[in-house]
């Protein structure tokens, strides 16, 4: 899995696309918890819940349909009794929230993602995996892996959603 630290940048990164004036940090906020929420699944380790499973690890959460649902439900919360757009948010939401499964499907580890759960729990890569798989120990990323980590996430996922970001704050500047 792509680290704790690098799922919110996707968040961030599109962040300048969001053109509201009301909400706008809280949706960001929620953005952001959107794109760490699918690693909920960890708590199934302690459950005994075999990796491989439908709830397993990078199963369902990980999922295409429950970034659908999740950002739905919750671009619908948002929204309701507001004159807010439902359209621009739900994307923005859904990107941050399907984003997490494909950042982890660039990874060079564990058993691939659950893209189609839970219609099917066949597990995914992308043929190209650059990204070094963090590890679940805090202990083994300090010490261990974490460097390595650090720098295949920077390479591949911070210097792009930065560049994305600053193109998004001159192209809403330049459309002011």
């Amino acid at each position: 899995m792509a680290t704790i630290f690098t799922h919110p940048v996707i968040a961030i990164g599109l962040s300048p696309y969001l053109d509201l004036a009301e909400k706008r940090k809280q949706i960001i906020l929620i953005a952001v918890i959107l794109t760490i929420l699918p690693d909920i699944d960890v708590i199934g380790f302690r459950l005994g819940i075999p990796y491989l499973h439908l709830f397993g690890h990078r199963g369902f959460t990980h999922s295409i349909f429950f970034a659908l649902v999740i950002s739905f439900s919750t671009t619908w919360f948002i929204v309701k009794n507001t004159g807010i757009n439902f359209l621009p948010v739900w994307i923005y939401l859904f990107l941050s929230a399907v984003s997490h499964g494909i950042l982890d499907a660039l990874t060079n580890g564990g058993y691939g993602i659950a893209f189609f759960s839970p219609f099917s729990n066949q597990r995914f890569f992308f043929p190209a995996t650059p990204i070094d798989v963090s590890t679940l120990s805090i202990e083994r990323f300090l010490y261990n892996k974490g460097y390595m980590v650090m720098v295949t996430e920077l390479i591949w996922i911070w210097l792009p959603l930065l560049i994305i970001f600053v193109s998004g704050l001159l192209w809403k500047k330049r459309n002011k």
